[in-house]
């Protein structure tokens, strides 16, 4: 196993999508999106996209590609990164997977099979015949029958995941499984993983600076059009936080400043699950750019390890 991958994940705001850059720069690579809203088209402001500048900085892949009204599931995601991953390796250049979207990185980095059995289609036919004529709540009650756990996780509205859960079951698994419990490490390629940080008070004031930053671009006005687009709470992509909280806004049940105040909330809340689930990877290399008398500093000797390491 030869072929490498550079992986630069963390907490929203704490300063992934500069450092992927300036290692793809450095090292011939090209960026690999690993960000659950950045996929979506329209939501640009919201989503924290790269700027324009950055974008043609270094080429970028799974930013600006799907449709905002259609569901997207992490073994889709699974199948355009690993896409993207072997086309840039193709190409001997390197893959510098950068993100904040925890399960999609798992998606990468372990042996997650997605794959239903051809035998089940028959079986998923008739699941998705059910949801259509008795709605979605009847396909979750089914769950709750089968595993109570895994119906508590998985929204009710959410008929793709409810029905893979369902097909999960009915192969043999005597529970599902949370996708973060495997363990069986991926063995297309090497990743060598850096974990960025910062202190915690320096993290939450870029947190709530960000927020400002982007409600001052038009984020209140991108949801609306969002909204005017056919969108609605109901869809995956507008349960991504500074989406749903505006959306509230506009149905009248905040204030703006409420709003505002609930997105900077939410977004601090995310950022410590983020942590959590980050820190369990054993062999993340991790750094706290608060303690770096600057950015720059902090970059110079990531530089040098991935130096030794790639």
């Amino acid at each position: 196993m030869n072929a490498k991958i550079v992986v630069v994940a963390g907490p929203t705001a704490v300063g992934k999508t500069d450092m992927a850059i300036r290692i793809a720069e450095e090292f011939g690579g090209e960026i690999v999106s690993c960000d659950s809203m950045q996929l979506y088209k329209y939501m640009d402001i919201g989503s924290a996209k790269p700027t324009p500048e950055e974008l043609a900085r270094v080429p970028h892949h799974l930013v600006d590609v799907i449709d905002p009204a259609v569901d997207f599931s992490v073994a889709e995601y699974q199948a355009l990164a690993k896409q993207a991953i072997a086309d840039i390796l193709s190409r001997g250049r390197l893959p510098v997977v950068s993100g904040g979207t925890g399960l999609y990185l798992n998606s990468l980095l372990y042996d997650m099979d997605f794959s239903a059995s051809p035998g089940d289609l028959t079986y998923r036919r008739e699941l998705e015949k059910l949801a259509e004529e008795k709605g979605s709540g009847a396909l979750h009650d089914m769950l709750s029958g089968l595993d109570a756990e895994a119906a508590a996780r998985i929204h009710p509205h959410n008929v793709k995941k409810v029905i893979r859960a369902l097909e999960r079951l009915k192969l043999g698994e005597s529970r599902v499984r949370q996708f973060r419990d495997i363990t069986r490490e991926n063995d297309e390629y090497e990743a060598v993983l850096i974990g960025l940080t910062r202190d915690r008070t320096e993290l939450y004031e870029r947190i709530n600076r960000r927020v400002d930053a982007l409600v001052s671009r038009g984020l209140f006005a991108e949801v609306e059009r969002l909204r005017d687009m056919g969108l609605t709470a109901d869809m995956i992509s507008m349960k991504g936080i500074g989406y749903k909280e505006i959306l509230h806004y506009l149905d009248g049940e905040y204030t703006r400043e409420e709003a505002v105040e609930r997105i900077k909330k939410n977004t601090r809340h995310y950022a410590k699950k983020q942590l959590t689930w980050f820190r369990r990877y054993d062999r993340m290399k991790w750094y706290s750019i608060s303690d770096f008398d600057s950015d720059d500093k902090a970059a110079e000797e990531i530089m040098s390890w991935v130096r030794e390491n790639v």
